[in-house]
């Protein structure tokens, strides 16, 4: 999978962190349904590597899965055992490093204009602008100019109307968590779910 060109076709990350394993991983299911092409699931989240192994098997081997919030080298391991073929990180961390190891793709967490020097030349296949909403889209322009060649995401207080100023202002895509998953991975309405799904997929539409 290139997790670049995948991020630049979809333009969005949707973030499945939950305390009930069923519901997050209904949640996962009815996401891919919706349309959505790219998921994570946060290993902070109530048995996540039981999700990734059940939606593996559920979604097939060429879905856009990976693994949320992995810090360590165990993190990353464990994450690809489960099925996991992207890797993101908070911030930078010894994961990055054993991504590179293990050949998977990784979206590494970095806020300052240090930080986006280091995931860039760790080996970060994008960088996860995080948390996003301390600077907005103004901040993301500014780091454009001194980084024209790297790809951001930004992720964290991500709205629908956020996401289009976003990629308005050069990001590649938009992680997105609760203001997408709402109340679904504590057993929500499947419904309400999908049309918020599809009010993102229709902002972040080129």
């Amino acid at each position: 999978m290139n997790l670049l060109d995948e991020l630049r076709t979809h333009r969005l990350l949707a973030i499945v962190r939950g305390p009930d394993p069923a519901a997050a991983l209904a949640a996962v299911l009815t996401l891919a349904e919706s349309g959505v092409a790219l998921i994570e699931v946060s290993l902070t989240g109530a048995d996540a590597l039981g999700i990734i192994r059940r939606a593996r098997a559920a979604l097939g081997p060429g879905f856009a899965l990976g693994a949320g919030t992995v810090l360590s080298t165990e993190d990353a391991r464990v994450a690809a055992d489960a099925g996991a073929t992207f890797l993101v990180t908070p911030a930078l961390a010894p994961s990055l490093a054993e991504a590179g190891r293990l050949g998977l793709p990784v979206l590494a967490g970095a806020l300052t204009p240090s930080e986006v020097v280091q995931a860039s030349s760790g080996g970060a296949t994008a960088v996860k602008l995080f948390p996003a909403s301390l600077g907005g889209p103004d901040y993301l322009g500014a780091l454009r100019d001194p980084f024209p060649g790297t790809a951001f995401v930004p992720v964290g207080g991500v709205d629908a109307d956020g996401a289009r100023r976003y990629l308005d202002r050069g990001a590649v895509a938009v992680g997105v968590g609760s203001p997408l998953l709402g109340d679904a991975v504590r057993g929500g309405d499947p419904a309400a779910l999908r049309e918020r799904a599809s009010a993102f997929l229709t902002a972040v539409r080129p």
